[in-house]
């Protein structure tokens, strides 16, 4: 995961601040080299983190957490505020334009993942409501216009492209046409890529721009690059003149620098972050949700996001009307474990939760191959058997092993579990009520959450 070393240093370091009753200038200054250290081991541009110690410094070495009365506390919030304002302060939104369609440009080193960001970005904007078009510009790289054609129909995303046509200037002109005259309100244009940055790549982008006159000319810049990355953004952005960057990857095995350091580099925002491979992992960068989550506060806001996403509403009372009735069946719990799934990944939605110890997050493990294997079982039984009609006998949990590809002992370990959680979903339905029979609502909890 991303900024898991960075944050895990950072937390050590606040830490031993903490077991302090009281912080002297010698404690802010140990504390201070090991955030400078922590950030450097990140691939944090040197001059950035230069000046962000510096400005750390100078706000806590004042009163205010000299006198506090919780001065670890203090630091820990100067720190965050910091880092907030090091990746841009607050979300920057997609400029529109006022008269359709906006036309994004998206530009990159080849590999950066450009094709399926754009795909991606098309989705998001599909959802918003937007018409997007996307456009086949990468005219180089062998099978290109292909694969924007098939993650395109994916999410069912109209694709402008010219088979063996070879001039991407003329094809991003006849694209923009296309957009007109099928009133899509949003032109995406992918664009070609190099191994490195070269003149012929930058006129190319030059003359696209010169042409169709972009709203937005976004970078897609893999974070996992580290250093290079901002090297790259400080480039592209000197020579083509950027809006702001996509910054790919952030879910792998990355030390985070490049989040922490493009935006001071470029003085662009960063847009949007890619944060898996599924074509609908692309969110929106909010650098206060980063920090928080770099200094272990978890996530709650793009959680409880994903789950409003994700997660039916209307299914969500027709559960509660079982629950209060105490009829939660195989069925349900299918449903509700398919709705968890396309939250994402356990471990990241648990990762989200404020308060939960990274250490402690390293050894639980969820095992997603266990989760298909449950729905291979539970799909393997009859309509009857899963609405709790028909008894599972000693016959019918064999028929049910072999249709999953399982054992006679997964099946009864999961009819055990199940069994468990019904005896817990028939105490939990009658909180589900509150004082003379008014509903609270399954997802009440949440209320407090949301915006």
């Amino acid at each position: 995961m991303a900024f898991e070393s960075l944050s895990d240093k950072l937390q050590n370091t606040f830490k031993k601040l903490r077991g302090k009753g009281k912080v002297g200038e010698k404690d802010l200054k140990d504390a201070m080299r090991e955030v400078k250290l922590a950030l450097l081991e990140a691939d944090v541009n040197f001059k950035v983190v230069k000046d962000f110690v510096k400005q750390v410094s100078e706000r806590a070495s004042g009163s205010e957490v000299i006198e506090s009365l919780t001065p670890a506390q203090q630091v820990i919030k100067i720190v965050n505020e910091e880092l907030i304002s090091l990746m841009g302060g607050e979300a920057s939104k997609l400029e529109i334009s006022s008269k359709p369609p906006t036309v994004i440009m998206m530009a990159g080193l080849q590999g950066a993942g450009k094709t399926t960001t754009a795909a991606k970005l098309g989705g998001l904007l599909k959802k918003q409501g937007k018409r997007p078009l996307l456009c086949a510009c990468d005219v180089y790289r062998p099978a290109a216009v292909k694969q924007l054609q098939v993650v395109g129909g994916k999410l069912e995303l109209p694709v402008y492209a010219e088979e063996g046509n070879t001039d991407a200037v003329g094809i991003a002109k006849a694209g923009l046409k296309h957009a007109l005259a099928h009133s899509n309100d949003v032109l995406i244009i992918d664009t070609a890529g190099r191994l490195h940055i070269d003149e012929k790549l930058m006129n190319e982008l030059k003359e696209i721009s010169a042409e169709v006159h972009p709203t937005e000319i976004l970078l897609v810049v893999d974070a996992m690059t580290g250093q290079d990355a901002v090297n790259v953004a400080e480039a592209f952005n000197n020579e083509l003149e950027i809006t702001g960057v996509v910054l790919t990857k952030l879910d792998g095995d990355t030390r985070g620098g490049a989040a922490l350091s493009v935006r001071a580099v470029t003085q662009k925002p960063i847009k949007y972050c890619g944060m898996g491979e599924k074509l609908t992992d692309l969110e929106v960068f909010h650098p206060d949700r980063m920090a928080s989550r770099i200094l272990g506060m978890g996530d709650m806001l793009s959680l409880i996001e994903k789950a409003e996403e994700a997660l039916d509403m209307k299914k969500a009372e027709e559960l509660e009307k079982k629950l209060r009735t105490q009829r939660f069946t195989f069925t349900d719990f299918l449903d509700q474990m398919g709705q968890m799934r396309n939250m994402g990944s356990m471990q990241d939605i648990i990762g989200m939760l404020p308060g939960v110890n990274r250490d402690t997050l390293k050894n639980v493990n969820i095992d997603e191959k266990r989760l298909s294997h449950i729905e291979a079982i539970i799909t393997s039984m009859t309509p009857r058997e899963r609405e709790l009609t028909d008894k599972l006998t000693p016959s019918r949990k064999e028929r049910i092993a072999k249709g999953s590809g399982t054992s006679m002992t997964e099946v009864n370990a999961l009819i055990k579990q199940f069994e468990q959680m019904q005896k817990m979903m028939k105490q939990l339905s009658g909180g589900l009520m509150g004082r003379k029979g008014k509903r609270r609502g399954f997802f009440g909890g949440l209320g407090g959450f949301r915006r």
